[in-house]
């Protein structure tokens, strides 16, 4: 949807409207050359998107009052209203592209709300649209995991770089299929499972300083649950000082 907004119904049809759906506002004028080239992009990605977003246009010469409230100082200006808050925001002309970047991070694409299911069937139909998506990747790897499909979820989680938790998933995977691996670290693997936090963390932290030459493995492994936990939780910042001094 493309709307046509003045001082008058901005509130309504901007900031009250953005509590339902976002809105992107396109701040121009008749003169902005480059406001001509980019309203025609901004149309096409709101138009791909029909009924997840609207597209607001102001004319910034009959509306100096919202222009000045909204501190606009260079046109063309795009800002994007979630909740009735500016959420985001750019000055310029844009290529398509970096439009359409600006668009997704308002509406989330058919893998994000497959993904938000989280069932293995919409799983792997995020996986069809986005075969790179990792979270997707990590998410099915679990329910994989779970069942004792181990071999297919460490193929999706070994091809995740710079990913705690993937890596943490492929290192448990990797110590549950070694037969030389310590039973207590299996049975701390079960209590994480169970519920048991603090326990199952706490033997597999002590059992690191004897580990040899599973010692990595383990680290991952913890640090992976913890990455699950967030930076805030109070779980995580006990067993991250005591992984430390199991290292050091």
């Amino acid at each position: 949807m493309v709307i046509d907004v003045t001082e008058h119904d901005f509130q309504t049809e901007v900031v009250d409207r953005s509590h339902k759906v976002p809105v992107v506002v396109d701040f121009w004028a008749e003169w902005c050359a480059p406001c001509r080239q980019l309203t025609p992009v901004l149309e096409k990605a709101a138009a791909a998107r029909e009924g997840k977003v609207v597209l607001a246009k102001l004319d910034t010469d009959a509306n100096p009052m919202i222009s000045q409230a909204y501190g606009i100082q260079g046109i063309p200006a795009v800002k994007a209203f979630k909740d009735g808050n500016v959420v985001s925001e750019f000055v310029g002309a844009q290529p398509p592209p970096g439009v359409e970047r600006f668009f997704d991070t308002l509406v989330p694409s058919a893998a994000d709300a497959l993904i938000e299911a989280g069932d293995e069937a919409s799983l792997r139909k995020a996986l069809e649209l986005e075969p790179n998506r990792p979270d997707a990747r990590l998410a099915l790897a679990r329910i994989l995991h779970g069942r004792g499909e181990t071999e297919q979820a460490l193929e999706l989680v070994d091809a995740i770089k710079g990913n705690f938790g993937a890596e943490g998933l492929a290192a448990r995977i990797r110590l549950e299929s070694d037969p030389e691996t310590d039973p207590a670290i299996r049975d701390a693997f079960a209590a994480l499972d169970a519920g048991d936090l603090e326990g199952g963390l706490d033997s597999l932290v002590e059992a690191i300083p004897s580990a040899d030459g599973r010692a990595e493995d383990l680290r991952r492994a913890v640090v992976g649950v913890l990455d699950g936990l967030g930076v805030e939780h109070p779980v995580a910042r006990e067993y991250r000082r005591r992984l430390a001094s199991a290292l050091y």
